[in-house]
């Protein structure tokens, strides 16, 4: 809506002209901006720096010395450990699942979730983390893993990164061993990451 206003000075009549917005088209504007991306409003876990790195081939005649650089940035209060490790599933692929560590999705974080699902544990590392909205954490972690020999033959290899809830259990020889069950990301808004790892013979 355009208003003139008019008024007088020692220069004579003159006009000015003011434009004025309604203010349901303001809000309009307001609400042009949408929701932030998932990785502004979910937790999030990022590999700084890995070895071995995605797409390297490693020899399934020798152990993976596995180093990451993890870093978490937290949306929400979270209690657990934050665990590398690398898992070997006799069902899933490489090919069948969508994992990029470079790509921070709520398709990539469910991947890593069917991963924890159908897999057995060939090595890993953990760390107790307790972190609330936009702290950042970064962790070091590193283990040496074994390679199942049946991945050169069926189902896939994998090194992810995630959360979970942990409990220390006292095993039958009296040491102590950690159980962590993984935090399911659409539960917990938690972008997992992770990436198949290629194995030759």
């Amino acid at each position: 809506m355009t208003t003139k206003l008019q008024g007088h000075g020692t220069g004579g009549r003159r006009s000015r002209w003011v434009v004025v917005l309604p203010a349901v088209g303001a809000l309009a504007l307001g609400s042009c901006l949408g929701e932030p991306e998932v990785d502004e409003r979910w937790t999030l876990l990022e590999m700084v720096s890995v070895a071995p790195q995605p797409n390297q081939s490693r020899s399934a005649s020798q152990p993976l010395n596995v180093s990451v650089s993890g870093r978490v940035t937290y949306r929400d209060i979270v209690t657990g450990f934050m665990v590398a490790e690398v898992r070997y599933s006799p069902t899933l692929t490489p090919l069948s699942l969508r994992l990029d560590p470079d790509e921070h999705t709520e398709e990539c974080a469910s991947s890593v979730d069917q991963v924890l699902a159908n897999s057995v544990t060939a090595g890993r590392a953990t760390r107790a983390i307790t972190g609330w909205d936009h702290l950042v954490q970064s962790i070091n972690l590193s283990f040496t893993a074994q390679v199942p020999p049946a991945v050169l033959t069926s189902g896939g290899l994998f090194l992810v990164l995630y959360l979970g809830e942990g409990d220390e259990i006292e095993l039958a020889n009296g040491e102590d061993s950690l159980v962590v069950t993984p935090f399911v990301s659409s539960d917990k808004e938690i972008l997992h990451t992770g990436f198949p790892i290629t194995i030759v013979p």
